[in-house]
């Protein structure tokens, strides 16, 4: 058998064995008891912080639900970048109906490239409480999600609260790949990188803060112009806060519909770019084993014949119901016999973009060519040097993933 072959062989055996590894933990997390409560303890008042970028798949049922969480003192702030946005109309209706619970925030100003941060900027200066919740608008969360994250900052060396992902409601093909995605690797890497090598990622979709906190890292404005702004920030608050990152035991989960497939690989064609400038080449040439069925086919094509497509096959089958378990322990709903040539179809789409992130630096976000620097640091596609960074956004060494 060639060397190449071998080589990649021995690779893909070692990524399925980290993919076990990695279910593993997921079962211990899942299996943990939520953090103890103590008796008597005031709830904190929470602001959720929900910026909008047009309309997602059923918002307005997830609007609802926020709407109506079990929590006594709590606000969801709506953030719209002006009037023209189609999210505009439907976060008019949800103050309307509950107002109550939600105020509408128009973005002032236009501070940064991120314009998610962009939002975030405005929403925290309007935000009554301190103890801050940065929420997706495609998310629905669990009951008592919010109980949660207070119990979680109950504890003073807790500087960050996050969630590992599920993901539900899937109509068409593109959404079953992009939820089966979120959880089988990026909750499942989350949870694996936490408890067995104390690493964090925070992600965010579901992202709690103190209010105290983010103004020492100097507010959101210090990073308006990094595009994987959830883990520059769960990495300052360990590194230049000296605090924790605590992954909580529930997930939030991703509504997505009927996302097609070609919008499932645009997206994870521009996120294998922003990972790749995050982890930098030999750890993002590692993690390439995380997917580890084309790697063994390529094997197989170098030394055609039955017994190494047995392999492939085998390999195959496996991941793929590594993939599936961890699907179904996050979220609520069943898994659908589709999933099993879904998991091979998403490797596959994967891998493509995990060969385009090896070379590309330039991304397609919301109508505008960006460069992906080091950190995640953005520029437009025009710019050639690195944007200059103010006190509170340097930070020599950082080593970034995207969320």
């Amino acid at each position: 058998m060639p060397v190449a072959s071998l080589v990649l062989l021995a690779a893909a055996s070692v990524g399925l064995v980290a993919l076990a590894v990695q279910l593993v933990y997921v079962l211990r997390h899942r299996r943990e008891c939520p953090l103890p409560r103590s008796e008597g303890a005031a709830r904190p008042g929470i602001s959720i912080l929900k910026p909008l970028c047009g309309v997602d798949d059923d918002l307005e049922a997830n609007l609802e639900q926020f709407a109506s969480l079990d929590y006594p003192s709590y606000e969801v702030l709506l953030g719209v970048k002006d009037m023209r946005d189609p999210a505009y109309a439907v976060a008019r209706a949800a103050v309307a109906r509950w107002p109550q619970v939600m105020r509408l925030v128009l973005q002032e100003g236009e501070p940064g490239l991120n314009p998610k941060v962009n939002q975030l900027v405005t929403l925290s200066s309007e935000a009554r409480y301190d103890l801050w919740v940065i929420s997706d608008s495609n998310v629905r969360v669990a009951p008592g999600y919010l109980d949660g994250i207070a119990d979680g900052f109950e504890d003073p060396t807790v500087g960050c609260v996050t969630h590992p992902i599920g993901g539900i409601g899937e109509q068409t093909l593109g959404s079953l790949l992009d939820n089966l995605h979120l959880a089988s690797s990026a909750a499942a890497g989350v949870i694996a990188a936490k408890r067995l090598a104390d690493k964090d990622i925070v992600v965010g979709k579901s992202m709690a803060l103190r209010r105290e906190d983010v103004e020492a890292l100097g507010g959101f404005f210090s990073v308006k112009d990094v595009l994987a702004e959830d883990f520059v920030i769960g990495q300052w608050v360990t590194r230049r806060l000296g605090k924790r990152v605590h992954v909580a035991t529930t997930p939030v989960f991703n509504v997505s519909l009927r996302k097609c497939v070609g919008a499932f690989f645009k997206r994870y064609v521009r996120w294998s770019v922003i990972h790749h400038s995050s982890v930098g080449t030999m750890t993002y040439l590692a993690q390439g084993l995380l997917n580890p069925v084309p790697l063994a086919l390529l094997a197989a094509l170098l030394e055609p014949g039955m017994p190494a497509f047995a392999a492939v096959a085998a390999l195959a089958m496996t991941k793929a119901a590594i993939d599936v378990t961890v699907f179904r322990m996050l979220r609520p709903e069943p898994v659908s016999w589709r999933t099993v040539p879904a998991v091979l179809i998403k490797d596959a789409l994967l891998f493509v973009a995990w060969c385009n992130g090896l070379f590309s630096r330039t991304v397609d976000w919301r109508g505008t060519r960006l460069r992906v620097l080091p950190g995640t640091r953005l520029a437009p596609v025009e710019t050639r040097a690195p944007l200059a960074l103010s006190p509170s956004e340097a930070s020599p060494g950082e080593e970034l993933l995207a969320g």
